[in-house]
C-alpha cells in the first residue's frame, strides 16, 4: 500500500489509548504487542495500517529474503551466511497481513518435501513470519484464527525466531516483529493464557460525541475523495510524530527503572492477582517507554500507573464471563500503599480535568489537524480510564427464599407448593444463574470435518495419524512408512543403484490424522411457568452456563432458543462468543405456558440455516425441559413431530430433565426417545455423575442407523 492511499495516523479523531499503545510499541518492540478489541468499525484497522508509515525505514542484506541487517546479519539465516558490514539497501518498514483463513505453511514457510526426498535439496518458501521480520504482523479477527495458528505466531513473537519442521528436515530464520491483533469480542474470546501473550491490550468504542462522530465523517469522506491530497494535508504532522517515535527509540536505552517503581510494579501485579511473571515484565518495558515518549530518563509514577491500565485488564480474566477492565480506584490506592514505603516518593495522584495530548501536536480542544482531540498523547494526562469499560454488576434481582413455593413464582397447576398460582401469562422477573461446575463432554457420534476444537473425532490438519491417501495437490503432510511401501515394489525396474530408495512423485502419499472439531451447541431452554420456580431455574441457568464454558473451552459455537408463553424466539444466533449467550441467559424472563413444540421448529429453522452457511460444522441440540408441552392445540403431539423432524436429520441431541419433585411424569425422558437422543437429569449432568452419556447418545445413532 502506498503512502498516499494510507491514512494518515495523525488523521484519527480521538481514540487517545488505541494511539498511544500502537505508538509505545514503535518506540519499544520488546512491549511485546497490542491486542485491540472493540466494535466494529472503530478504526481498529485504519490505525494499525497508518501506524507502519510512522516506523523508521529497515536496511536489509541485498538479495536477502528474511530482512538481515547488513550491521548484524543472522548467523542461521538460510539465505546467509551473510559478511558482517556487508552491501545492503534501505526499504521502508513493512505491514504484514495474516488472513484469517491462512494455513500453516503460509504463516510459518513450507519446505518442498518432494525436492528433499528425490533430491536431497532443502528448499524453503519464506512465510509470513519471514516477511514481517523487523516490521508489522497485523492479524485482524484474531479470535478467530485456528488455536494451532495463534500459538505458532504467539511462539515466534515470543521467542523472535520461526521454526519450520517436516520430517526430519528444519529450518529457523529470526521473525522479530511488532504484533498487533484487532478482534470484535461479539464474535468470540480468546483464551485467557493467550490474551497473556499480548503485550497490552485496549479498548475501544465509537464516540457518543456528535461533534466528534462529525468529524470522523467529514475526514473520511474527504480521504476517500481524493486519497493523495487528504495525505498530503497531513504530510507536516506525520513527519513531527516519525521524528518523537526516533527520539523517543534513541532516548529508550537512557531512560532508569529505579526499585521504587518496579517495586510499585510488583505490588500491583501482586494485588490483581496476576498470574505468572509476563505480567510485570510487560509493566517494566511500558513504563520505561512511556517515559521515553514524554522525554524523561526517569520512570515516574504515573508511567507505572498508565502501564498497568494498559498491561494488566487481559491478564485478570480467568473465564470468558469475567469482565474486563481493572479497577482504577484499588490500583490507586496500591500505587499509595507502595509509596508510602519509600518516604522519598510522591504519592500518585490521578490526573483529573485535562484531556490527553495527540500525537502530532496541538493544543486546542476540539477536532484538530492532528487526530480530533488536539495535542498529543501524554502519559500523564487524561482521565486515566484507559478506555476501559465499567465492571459488570451483579444481577439486581433478589432471588426468592428457597422455600418459596413454586406457585407462588409462576409455576403452572401439577407443580407441588401451595398458595394462590399466578395467571399463566404472568412474567417473573429473571432469576440469577446457580453456581456453575464442571461438565461431561457431551459429543456427537461418527467422524466429522469440521473447524478444529476439542469436543467430536474429525479429521484433522494435527493430530493423530490414522492413515495415508494420495496427496491433492501440494504435499503437506508426508506418510513415511505408505510411502516406502509405495515406492518399494518398483525398485528393480527403476535401475536402483546401491543403498539409495528411488522416490517418485506417484509414491508420495499424504498422511490423514484424525483430532477433535468444534461443534454448534444450540441450546433450546424451557423459560415457562412450570420452569419459574426459583430454586429450579437458578439451578436451570447454572446448569447451561456451566455448558457454555464447557463450549468455550472445545471452540464451539453456541446459539441460544427459547419457548414461553405463546412462541419461541431466538435469544442469541449462533456465534462464538459464549459470553454473549450467558448474558442473554442471565436476564432471561420467565413465566407463561409451554409451546414445546415452537421452541423445536425454531430450533430446527435455525439449525437449517447453519447447515447452509457451514456444511461441515455438526450440530449437538441440547434441550434443557421438564418435558411438558401446554401452549397450542394438540401440544403433546406437535412436540413429538417437531422432535421427529430432528430425528429425521440424525440431529444429535440431549434432553436435560429439569423435573422436580416426589412425582415425575417421565416426560423430558419420553421427548428423548422421540429426538433419538438421551436424557440426563440436573444431578446426572455433573462431570462425576455422567459415566456413559456420550456412550448412550452413539449407541442410539448406531442403533438407528442399523434400524
Amino acid at each position: 500500500m502506498s503512502t498516499s492511499s494510507r491514512y494518515p495516523f495523525t488523521a484519527i479523531v480521538g481514540q487517545d489509548d488505541l494511539r498511544l499503545a500502537l505508538l509505545l510499541n514503535a518506540v519499544s518492540p520488546a512491549v511485546g504487542g497490542v491486542l485491540v478489541r472493540g466494535e466494529k468499525g472503530t478504526a481498529k484497522s485504519t490505525a494499525v495500517r497508518a501506524l507502519a508509515a510512522l516506523l523508521p525505514p529497515v536496511r536489509t542484506v541485498e538479495g536477502c529474503r528474511f530482512s538481515c541487517d547488513p550491521a548484524a546479519p543472522d548467523p542461521g539465516c538460510p539465505d546467509g551466511p551473510h559478511p558482517a558490514d556487508g552491501p545492503g539497501g534501505e526499504r521502508a518498514a513493512r505491514m504484514v497481513e495474516l488472513p484469517v483463513g491462512a494455513s500453516e505453511d503460509r504463516l510459518v514457510g513450507a519446505l518442498d518435501i518432494e525436492r528433499a526426498l528425490a533430491e536431497g535439496v532443502k528448499a524453503f518458501e519464506p512465510g509470513l513470519l519471514a516477511d514481517a521480520h523487523r516490521g508489522i504482523l497485523y492479524v485482524d479477527e484474531v479470535n478467530l484464527l485456528h488455536d494451532h495458528l495463534i500459538d505458532l505466531l504467539l511462539d515466534a513473537a515470543a521467542m523472535g525466531a520461526s521454526y519450520v519442521e517436516r520430517e526430519g528436515v528444519s529450518v529457523r530464520h529470526a521473525a522479530r516483529f511488532l504484533l498487533v491483533g484487532t478482534m470484535n469480542p461479539e464474535e468470540g474470546e480468546l483464551r485467557p493464557q493467550l490474551l497473556d501473550r499480548f503485550g497490552l491490550t485496549v479498548e475501544v468504542a465509537a464516540s457518543r460525541e456528535p461533534d466528534q462522530r462529525v468529524e470522523v465523517v467529514r475526514r473520511r469522506l474527504a480521504f476517500e475523495d481524493d486519497p493523495a491530497a487528504f495525505a498530503g494535508r497531513w504530510s507536516g504532522e506525520e513527519a513531527g510524530l516519525r521524528e518523537r517515535v526516533a527520539a523517543a527509540r534513541a532516548l529508550l536505552p537512557r531512560v532508569r527503572l529505579g526499585d521504587g517503581a518496579l517495586r510499585r510494579i510488583a505490588a500491583v501485579c501482586a494485588a490483581f492477582e496476576v498470574d505468572g511473571m509476563r505480567g510485570d515484565l510487560v509493566m517494566a518495558r511500558t513504563a520505561t517507554a512511556l517515559a521515553a515518549w514524554a522525554g524523561r530518563t526517569e520512570v515516574a509514577v504515573e508511567d507505572v500507573r498508565q502501564a498497568a491500565l494498559l498491561a494488566l485488564p487481559h491478564r485478570r480474566r480467568r473465564n470468558p464471563f469475567d469482565a474486563p477492565g481493572l479497577d482504577e480506584e484499588k490500583l490507586d490506592e496500591v500505587l499509595r500503599d507502595a509509596a508510602a514505603d519509600d518516604p522519598e516518593d510522591e504519592p500518585p495522584t490521578p490526573p483529573e480535568g485535562q484531556a490527553p495530548e495527540e500525537p502530532g501536536g496541538g493544543d486546542d480542544d476540539g477536532p484538530g489537524p492532528d487526530g480530533g482531540g488536539g495535542g498529543r498523547p501524554d502519559p500523564g494526562d487524561g482521565d486515566g480510564s484507559g478506555g476501559l469499560p465499567p465492571q459488570r454488576t451483579e444481577d439486581s434481582g433478589a432471588p426468592a427464599p428457597e422455600d418459596a413455593p413454586e406457585a407462588l413464582t409462576g409455576a403452572e397447576p401439577g407443580e407441588s407448593g401451595g398458595g394462590t398460582p399466578r395467571p399463566a401469562s404472568a412474567e417473573q422477573r429473571a432469576v440469577a444463574a446457580g453456581e456453575p461446575f464442571r461438565t461431561k463432554v457431551l459429543s456427537v457420534p461418527g467422524l466429522g470435518a469440521g473447524a478444529a476444537g476439542r469436543r467430536s473425532r474429525a479429521r484433522t490438519e494435527h493430530g493423530r495419524t490414522t492413515g495415508a491417501t494420495r496427496p491433492e495437490g501440494a504435499l503437506t503432510k508426508l506418510h513415511l512408512t505408505a510411502t516406502v511401501r509405495a515406492a518399494a515394489p518398483h525398485q528393480r525396474a527403476r535401475g536402483r543403484s546401491g543403498r539409495g530408495l528411488v522416490v517418485r512423485r506417484d509414491d508420495l502419499r499424504q498422511a490423514t490424522r484424525e483430532g477433535r472439531e468444534g461443534n454448534l451447541v444450540l441450546f433450546v431452554v424451557d423459560a415457562s411457568g412450570s420452569m419459574a420456580a426459583r430454586r429450579r431455574m437458578g439451578a436451570v441457568k447454572g446448569a447451561v452456563l456451566s455448558l457454555l464454558l464447557d463450549a468455550y473451552q472445545r471452540r464451539d459455537k453456541v446459539g441460544l432458543v427459547t419457548f414461553r408463553g405463546r412462541e419461541a424466539e431466538v435469544a442469541l444466533p449462533p456465534t462464538s462468543s459464549v459470553d454473549a449467550a450467558a448474558a442473554r441467559l442471565q436476564a432471561l424472563p420467565t413465566g407463561g405456558r409451554t409451546p414445546l413444540a415452537a421452541g423445536l421448529l425454531k430450533a430446527h429453522d435455525v439449525l437449517r440455516v447453519e447447515r447452509l452457511r457451514d456444511a461441515t460444522r455438526r450440530p449437538l441440540l441440547v434441550v434443557v425441559t421438564d418435558g411438558r408441552a401446554t401452549g397450542g392445540p394438540e401440544p403433546v403431539a406437535l412436540a413429538g413431530r417437531a422432535a421427529r423432524l430432528h430425528a429425521a436429520e440424525a440431529t444429535a441431541s440431549v434432553v436435560v430433565d429439569c423435573e422436580t419433585g416426589p412425582v415425575r411424569l417421565g416426560l423430558a425422558g419420553e421427548l428423548a426417545r422421540e429426538l433419538r437422543g438421551t436424557a440426563v437429569t440436573l444431578d446426572e449432568l455433573r462431570a462425576e455423575a455422567l459415566t456413559g452419556l456420550v456412550k448412550d447418545v452413539t449407541d442410539h445413532h448406531r442403533a438407528r442407523r442399523a434400524a
